[in-house]
């Protein structure tokens, strides 16, 4: 399986958000590899975008990575979860793609360990529970998608809808734009049922 190529992250923001649909997210953790497709994204496209971190421009540690090359990894704590995102966009224009859901391809041992007693569909439909499941903490911020132990490769094609970000109720009309990308009839989306 080919690692996607660095080109491909440049990709405008809401592209980079549909084309990350179907590829394959692999995390070679400690205790063995885990994959996994990944079924919904959302694009937050930086200093326009109410819903992003650095609406405006707004340049702070946290936000420091999404201002440099696309194809790295944003990682920021909300609440007890560390969230995972690929910076997009040119250098200076802080975008970034939110991986919100996968489908366990691979290491479904390793996501129950990590995720004990949780029902299989509830285990990685989410932000915050495929990070859990796949072990991916805040020590990956900043870091390449082109290298280990977190990078992503070719997947498959799927047929996909878009809809409204989830979660951000406070950010004005930014709250309604479609940019959140999944997979048709995939039970792992995290809004499925």
């Amino acid at each position: 399986m080919k690692r996607l190529d660095p080109s491909f992250y440049e990709q405008p923001t809401i592209e980079l958000a549909r084309s990350l649909l179907g590829q394959y997210l692999v995390h070679n953790h400690l205790d063995g590899q885990i994959v996994g497709k990944i079924v919904e994204t959302e694009a937050y496209l930086g200093a326009v975008d109410r819903a992003a971190h650095s609406f405006g421009g707004r340049r702070t540690n946290r936000t420091e990575v999404m201002f440099g090359m696309p194809g790295h990894v944003y990682t920021y704590q909300m609440h007890t979860h560390t969230l995972l995102n690929v910076v997009s966009g040119p250098v200076g224009t802080p975008e970034a793609v939110l991986i919100r859901a996968i489908e366990p391809i691979e290491g479904q041992a390793i996501i129950e360990a990590n995720r004990p007693g949780i029902k299989r569909f509830d285990q990685t439909n989410g932000p915050g529970k495929l990070t859990k499941a796949l072990g991916i903490t805040m020590d990956l911020y900043g870091h390449s998608l082109q290298h280990e132990p977190l990078y992503i490769i070719e997947g498959e094609s799927v047929d996909f809808e878009a809809g409204p970000r989830v979660g951000i109720p406070n950010t004005g009309e930014a709250r309604d734009y479609p940019y959140r990308f999944f997979e048709r009839d995939n039970p792992y989306v995290s809004k499925f049922r």
